[in-house]
């Protein structure tokens, strides 16, 4: 509260002459008085630590982990939960092999356009106060979930999400140290070799968290509950992980938690999911382009770009500024990032999302400014680009932005077959090793839209809820290639 408070703070108490001989007097025997409390509050806790014999247990446990313990040592030290920081590291970036510590793909930060002369001289001048204002307000207002007031205020609750973990599911807490020297809380559930368990257990889902979540209480449980192995991780600067959510800190933890899934854990990136909610999506793209090989990306109320976002939420006359800002400290371009995955990809649309909206106040109701959709045409366009083009974009859009009622009655007024679109795209799949597909050049307009229909049918799903609700279990079922819930009838031809 004294670091946030201070600039509205310090002027108060110099007008009430706190900074003269006898307000400083004062306020060095304040702290005097505190002093003793505390080193008297120390010593009563350091007496109850020494007589206690679960604590000197859990002592002799974190000891012998730090010195290299056994396994045994490591188990019973998973028994306790306690301040992150002194828990041992027990993946690091440093023990791999030299051809596995190869630096990820990355996406430049694109340069601000400079408008001519004017341009030149503000450009620089842009990007310092774009500097100043990401590092200061900026990322804690995009990533709230770092602010030290919220995650004490939700301490009990990640607490008991912990023990849950553990005591339910067999949660096995390690601390990762990613290539920037980051150390990242993660959180394993092992469904492997439980006979009794879903077919699913052989699969681990690796999840990303949105700009206020932790895997205590995140997004954790949905795969759970589909049976899925899970690997949870908090974002640099959450609860136990250490540094602060920038793009080059957030990829690097993304990295470690990878080579952690299939490096120490021993999964097969074919048998590895990822999925993400909201601003997680940065991560999970960014691994996706990187880890090509992986099953699966399911992306949940996840936008294209966090431009249009940031420019949303601030004055008009800021628009300079958020952009310098953004584009140069906090480039979460993940429509860029996600085009390079050549994989399953699943996008999960919340139809009420008050949160990934550009109007001004955010309106719900309002699906058109949806920037899941930017991030759906994106993908289409980018994956059938003699497809998706020309008028077949306005239909696409006059399709997201109608409800479910609609969407159902032009899905009958082009006379869409799912079984014969479904034929085409395969067979020109089968025909082409790497996206973009050629299909479409010969094919006429009518033909192209009711094949962009189905695509966007085919690639997102539709969640009727805000952006804060948990996501149900059924949205993360096998197959992940067909639509998770549709009502549409299936008609004559495609002609």
């Amino acid at each position: 509260m004294a670091y946030y408070t201070a600039p509205v703070l310090v002027p108060i108490l110099y007008r009430r002459a706190f900074f003269s001989i006898d307000g400083l007097t004062w306020s060095i025997q304040m702290g005097g008085t505190v002093a003793i409390f505390l080193t008297v509050a120390v010593i009563c806790r350091a007496i109850g630590r020494v007589t206690n014999s679960e604590y000197q247990k859990f002592i002799k446990s974190l000891c012998d982990a730090k010195a290299g313990g056994s396994a045994e040592h490591k188990k019973l030290l998973s028994g306790y939960d306690f301040e992150f920081v002194h828990s041992p590291i027990q993946f690091s970036w440093n023990h791999l092999e030299k051809d596995d510590q190869k630096q990820g793909m990355d996406i430049s930060a694109p340069e601000t356009p400079k408008n001519g002369f004017i341009g030149q001289i503000t450009g620089p001048l842009s990007k310092v106060l774009g500097y100043f204002a990401i590092h200061s307000f900026g990322r804690r207002l995009i990533y709230p979930g770092t602010l030290s007031f919220m995650q004490s205020a939700m301490a009990p609750a990640l607490e008991q999400g912990r023990a849950k973990l553990v005591e339910e599911h067999g949660g096995q807490r390690a601390k990762l140290q990613c290539r920037l020297g980051n150390e990242i809380d993660t959180m394993f559930v092992d469904k492997r070799g439980n006979e009794s368990g879903s077919i699913n257990r052989d699969t681990l889902v690796v999840t990303c968290e949105g700009n206020a979540g932790f895997y205590e209480i995140g997004c954790m449980a949905t795969p759970l509950d589909c049976g899925y192995s899970v690997l949870g991780w908090n974002h640099p600067g959450f609860w136990g992980s250490t540094g602060v959510p920038l793009p080059d800190q957030e990829a690097s933890a993304i990295d470690i938690v990878m080579k952690y899934a299939t490096k120490g854990l021993n999964f097969q990136p074919e048998n590895i999911i990822i999925f993400a909610w909201s601003i997680g999506g940065y991560t999970a793209t960014w691994a996706a382009m990187n880890y090509p090989d992986v099953k699966a990306v399911i992306l949940d109320a996840t936008f294209d770009d966090l431009e249009p976002l940031a420019i949303a939420r601030m004055p008009d006359s800021w628009r300079s500024l958020v952009t310098a800002a953004v584009r140069t400290h906090m480039n979460m371009n993940i429509a860029e990032q996600l085009i390079k995955y050549p994989g399953v990809i699943k996008l999960i649309r919340r139809t009420n999302d008050e949160m990934i909206t550009t109007v001004e106040p955010p309106q719900p109701t309002s699906l058109r400014s949806n920037r899941g959709n930017n991030l759906l045409i994106k993908l289409l366009q980018y994956r059938y680009p003699n497809i998706v083009k020309g008028k077949c974009i306005e239909v696409l859009w006059r399709w997201l932005e109608c409800g479910r009622a609609q969407q159902i009655l032009m899905w009958s007024q082009y006379n869409i077959d799912k079984d014969i679109c479904s034929s085409i795209i395969s067979s020109a799949q089968e025909h082409s090793t790497s996206y973009p597909v050629e299909l479409g050049e010969e094919m006429g307009e009518h033909q192209r839209i009711i094949l962009s229909l189905y695509l966007a049918d085919k690639y997102m799903a539709q969640y009727d809820s805000t952006h804060c609700t948990p996501l149900p279990a059924n949205f993360l079922q096998l197959p992940l290639t067909d639509q998770v819930e549709t009502s549409y009838e299936i008609v004559d031809n495609i002609d």
